[in-house]
């Protein structure tokens, strides 16, 4: 299990941290929201630990970003306000369960495998997409071509994910931006996230897979397309 641990207290993730990997578990840390919620968009987090009172962005803000980047990881949030209120906001933000600090760390353990199992479980029974030689892990966004794992950044595995989804249908460049972006995009931000898709995908290969359509967009194809 991959456990991201997004707290602003040093002492307390590294406290997490140490009795999780005892157990197991492999972690990884964020001491602000605005790095939290980029390493959340990782491929391979299994569970998130969430604090709510974080500098740059609070839990909330950021498990509401999470859900809308259609990010389905679960969240526990650690929160040293036991409100209902409170409670109910985080629920509302996309979070899928609490602790109240100060915790029980074997309490925290047995809700994060809980959390993990019922993911798993609630998930579609397709759990993975394949064009030709190309396999997408959708439980831990991870893709593999022959056999062999692709480095991607949070951004090419989901204008990946959208082609494979699409494919073999050419996608127009702006509907693949809207997707990824909505509005909020840079004038050639694509191009460079194309670019390093490129390297991933297709340089260590004899055949491309991204295929630029002239005027029309882009495709995946199989290789013997």
């Amino acid at each position: 299990m991959k456990v991201l641990i997004i707290e602003d207290d040093i002492q307390l993730a590294g406290a997490l941290a140490d009795y999780l990997e005892l157990n197991g578990a492999e972690c990884d840390f964020a001491y602000n929201g605005e790095s939290g919620l980029a390493l959340a968009q990782q491929p391979g987090i299994d569970v998130i630990i969430l604090d709510v009172n974080m500098p740059k962005m609070n839990g909330y803000e950021v498990c509401q970003r999470l859900r809308e980047a259609k990010m389905i990881t679960p969240v526990l949030m650690m929160t040293a306000f036991d409100a209902t209120d409170d409670q109910l906001e985080g629920f509302r933000s996309g979070v899928d369960d609490f602790v109240v600090k100060p915790c029980s760390m074997p309490v925290v353990w047995v809700r994060l495998q809980a959390l993990v199992r019922r993911s798993q479980s609630a998930r579609s029974t397709d759990r993975s997409i394949s064009v030709g030689a190309l396999e997408l892990d959708l439980d831990r966004q991870v893709a593999k071509r022959n056999g062999q794992a692709l480095k991607l950044t949070p951004i090419g595995w989901r204008i990946l994910l959208y082609l494979s989804q699409q494919s073999p249908r050419v996608v127009p460049r702006r509907e693949l931006e809207l997707s990824i972006w909505d509005d909020d995009i840079e004038p050639g931000n694509l191009n460079v996230q194309l670019s390093k898709l490129r390297q991933a995908l297709d340089k260590p290969f004899d055949t491309p897979m991204l295929r630029t359509r002239v005027s029309a967009g882009l495709q995946l194809v199989a290789p013997e397309s």
